[in-house]
C-alpha cells in the first residue's frame, strides 16, 4: 500500500473518549497549535537575578513621561516597582509610633527580640522599620536594630517578636533607649484562602485581638490581591478590601505610596474598596465595592462602611475629589444584581463589571449622571478577581464550570478540555486563578491551581496548571506551569510571569531558565476501516522541523507509535485480553524516515522532546500501514 498521510484536527479534546476523537489530539504539555499544527511553546528565563518578597498576584506595566519603563508588582507581603531589574519597595506605611513607644528585651544566646508597643496593630509577617534605637549593650547593636524587620510572632496586642542576624549575649540588658520609633507598613495579606470557624479563622490579629469569627460562622479569608492603574505617570494601588494609595513618580522610587485621602484637596476618598481603575477615555478614578461618601464635604475620607455593590467615581481629571457637587462630575452607582462585586475590565467601548452572578456595562454618558450602568447578562459566574482579561474589544473569563467571552454579546465558549480543567481544580483557592494574554500567538491563558497540588494532597496549593484558548483559531490546549501572575509583552519585548520571588521572560528561546524543557503531544487512536482487523505499521516519514532551535544545540525529538487491540485499552497499563505494543525512535534534523514495527487494531502517535535548545514543529507524518494478521 502507498504511504498514508496523517492529518489531525488542531487543538486538544479530552471531553470525549479517545477512540471517538479519531483524527484529533488527546493530550499534550508545553505545546501550542499554530496554523493548525502542533509545535513546542517558547521557553523562559529569569528577568533579573534579584528577588522580591511574597507571592505575586498582580503585574502592571506603564511608561512615565521621561520614558522610564515601570512594572508594578503586588505580592501578599509588599508592593514593588521594578525599573531595569531593580525591585523598589513602595509598600505604604500604616502608622508611625511616637518616639520611645517601643522597647526591646533579649535573651542570652537567642536571636529573638521581644518588642513591647501598646496597641501595635501588627499581624504575623508584618514589616516594621525601626529607627532611633541604641544598642542593648552587647551583641545587639544599634545598627542591627535600626533596620526593617519582619514580625515572626505576635504575643499580644502589646508585644511581638522579631528575629535579628546575631544572638544576644549576657550584656544585652538594655531596652533600646527613649528615642525608638517604629514605622509599620500596612498589614500583610494571606497567601492562601483559609476557611474555618471560631478563633484562628483568618490571620491572627484581624479584628479585635483573639476574636473569633462572628457568631461562630464559617469564614473564608481571601488572599492579598492588588489592583493597580496609572494616573498619568503616577500610580494608584489598592489591596482588595482596603484603602486606595498613591505613588507620585516625582518623589522617586525611594518614596512609598501614601493614602490617597492624605493628599491636598482630598474630599470623601473611599477608605475601602475591592478594585480601583482609571477610566482612560474620560479620566475618572473609579472605586468598586467601596464605602459611601463621608459625613461632609470637608471630610477627606468616605464613611468607612463597605458596600460590596457600590461604585463611586472621582471628579474628572481629579484623583482626590470624590464629593459630588453641581460643579464636578463625582458620583456613585449601585449594582442592581448579585451580592458582591468581583472584577472590572476596561475595553475600548465600556467597562465590564462582574458580580458573583451578573455582568454589567459601565459607560461614560456625560453630565449630569456621568456614568450609566446596564445589565448585560445574568446567571453567569466568574472564578475570581483576576479571572477575566481583555484584548482589544473582546473579553474572556473563566467561570466556576465554564468559559465565557464578550464582544458585544455574552457567549459561552465551547471548551473540549473542560472536564480536564474542572475535574482537577482546587476550588478552595479560586482567587489564585489568573487570566492573561499572549497577543503574539492570539492566546488567552488561565493559570490555575489543581486539586492534585492542593495542600491536602501534600502540594503547595499554588497555581501549577494552565489552559489556553487560541481566539484566532478557536482551539484549546493545556499543560503544567508554576506561575502566579502574567502580563503580556506590551512595552517590553516578552510576556512576563512570576513565581517564587522571580520574574520570568516568556517566549524566550526554548529552554526552562537554562534547563531543558520537556514537551509532548499525543494523538487519539486511528484504525483501518472499522477497526475490526489488525494492521501493521512498518515505516514512518516523520515530517518534523527544528527550525529556530539553538545554534549550539543538537535538536531532537522522540517519535513513538502506540498500538492496542481494544478501544478501551490504556496505553500505560495492559488490561485483561489486551495486547499493547510501542515502538519509538529519535528524530533529528536530517531524519528522513523511521523503521518502526507495531501491530494492533488501532494506533496513535506521540511526539515528545526534552533536548536542550530544541524547537520542534510537526507537519503531516506519513506511515506505511497495511492489514495484517494477529501473529
Amino acid at each position: 500500500m502507498p504511504l498514508q498521510k496523517l492529518q489531525f484536527r488542531p487543538g486538544i479534546n479530552t471531553d470525549i473518549t479517545s477512540y471517538s476523537n479519531e483524527g484529533g489530539w488527546v493530550d499534550g504539555d508545553k505545546i501550542r497549535f499554530r496554523l493548525g499544527y502542533p509545535e513546542k511553546i517558547g521557553g523562559w528565563a529569569k528577568y533579573a537575578a534579584s528577588t522580591f518578597l511574597g507571592a505575586c498576584r498582580s503585574l502592571h506595566n506603564w511608561i512615565a513621561l521621561d520614558g522610564s519603563n515601570y512594572l508594578g508588582i503586588g505580592t501578599h507581603l509588599k508592593y514593588y516597582i521594578d525599573e531595569g531589574g531593580s525591585f523598589n519597595d513602595i509598600t505604604p506605611v500604616r502608622s508611625t509610633s511616637a518616639a520611645g513607644a517601643l522597647t526591646f528585651s533579649a535573651s542570652n544566646g537567642s536571636a529573638v527580640i521581644t518588642v513591647t508597643h501598646t496597641n501595635h496593630g501588627a499581624v504575623l509577617n508584618d514589616f516594621v522599620t525601626i529607627s532611633g534605637a541604641s544598642g542593648l549593650g552587647g551583641a545587639i547593636t544599634a545598627a542591627i536594630l535600626n533596620a526593617e524587620h519582619q514580625v515572626t510572632q505576635v504575643i499580644s496586642s502589646s508585644q511581638y517578636e522579631i528575629t535579628v542576624s546575631v544572638n544576644a549575649n549576657a550584656l544585652d540588658t538594655g531596652n533600646g533607649g527613649s528615642s525608638v520609633v517604629g514605622e509599620y507598613q500596612i498589614n500583610v495579606g494571606l497567601n492562601s484562602q483559609i476557611g474555618g470557624t471560631g478563633w484562628g479563622a483568618g490571620t491572627f490579629g484581624r479584628g479585635s485581638w483573639g476574636s473569633s469569627a462572628p457568631g461562630g460562622l464559617t469564614t473564608t479569608t481571601q488572599i492579598r490581591i492588588w489592583t493597580n492603574d496609572n494616573f498619568g505617570e503616577d500610580l494608584l494601588i489598592n489591596p482588595r478590601d482596603s484603602g486606595i494609595y498613591y505613588w507620585d513618580k516625582g518623589s522617586g522610587l525611594s518614596s512609598r505610596a501614601v493614602e490617597l485621602s492624605t493628599l491636598s484637596g482630598a474630599t470623601s476618598v473611599p477608605q475601602i474598596c475591592k478594585q480601583v481603575l482609571v477610566s482612560d477615555a474620560d479620566r475618572h478614578v473609579i472605586a468598586f465595592g467601596c464605602d459611601p461618601i463621608g459625613a461632609s464635604s470637608s471630610a477627606p475620607q468616605g464613611s468607612g462602611v463597605q458596600d460590596p455593590l457600590l461604585i463611586r467615581f472621582s471628579s474628572q481629571e481629579n484623583a482626590v475629589d470624590w464629593w459630588p457637587t453641581s460643579t464636578n462630575t463625582a458620583g456613585d452607582l449601585i449594582i442592581g444584581s448579585g451580592s458582591t462585586f468581583v472584577q472590572a475590565v476596561e475595553t475600548k467601548r465600556e467597562i465590564l463589571v462582574w458580580t458573583d452572578k451578573s455582568l454589567q456595562s459601565l459607560r461614560f454618558i456625560g453630565p449630569p449622571f456621568t456614568f450609566g450602568l446596564q445589565q448585560l447578562a445574568s446567571n453567569i459566574t466568574i472564578m475570581g478577581p483576576n479571572a477575566a482579561v481583555g484584548t482589544e474589544d473582546t473579553v474572556f473569563w473563566m467561570g466556576i464550570d465554564n468559559f465565557y467571552t464578550y464582544a458585544g454579546q455574552t457567549k459561552q465558549l465551547e471548551c473540549p478540555v473542560k472536564d480536564h480543567v474542572f475535574n482537577d481544580f482546587n476550588f478552595s483557592q479560586v482567587e489564585k486563578v489568573y487570566g492573561g494574554i499572549n497577543s503574539e500567538y492570539s492566546e488567552v491563558i488561565w493559570l490555575y491551581p489543581s486539586e492534585t497540588n492542593s495542600l491536602a494532597n501534600g502540594g503547595t496549593g499554588e497555581n501549577d496548571r494552565y489552559v489556553i484558548f487560541n481566539y484566532k483559531d478557536e482551539t484549546w490546549y493545556y499543560g503544567t506551569l508554576d506561575r502566579s501572575a502574567w502580563i503580556d509583552r506590551g512595552t517590553r519585548p516578552y510576556p512576563i510571569a512570576s513565581q517564587d520571588g522571580y520574574l520570568y521572560n516568556h517566549e524566550f528561546e526554548y529552554d526552562a531558565d537554562g534547563l531543558p524543557m520537556s514537551s509532548f503531544v499525543e494523538s487519539s487512536p486511528m484504525d483501518i476501516g472499522d477497526g475490526d482487523k489488525f494492521s501493521l505499521v512498518t515505516k514512518v516519514i516523520p515530517d518534523m522541523t527544528f527550525d529556530g532551535s539553538g545554534a549550539l544545540s543538537s535538536p531532537q525529538a522522540t517519535f513513538t507509535l502506540q498500538a492496542r487491540t481494544n478501544p478501551g485499552a490504556n496505553y500505560s497499563s495492559s488490561s485483561s485480553g489486551t495486547t499493547i505494543r510501542t515502538a519509538s525512535s529519535p528524530v533529528e534534523e536530517y531524519t528522513e524516515q523511521l523503521n518502526l514495527r507495531v501491530r494492533g487494531r488501532s494506533f496513535s502517535i506521540k511526539i515528545d522532546s526534552s533536548a536542550a535548545g530544541t524547537k520542534w514543529k510537526l507537519g503531516s507524518p506519513r506511515v506505511d500501514i497495511r492489514p495484517d494478521g494477529r501473529r
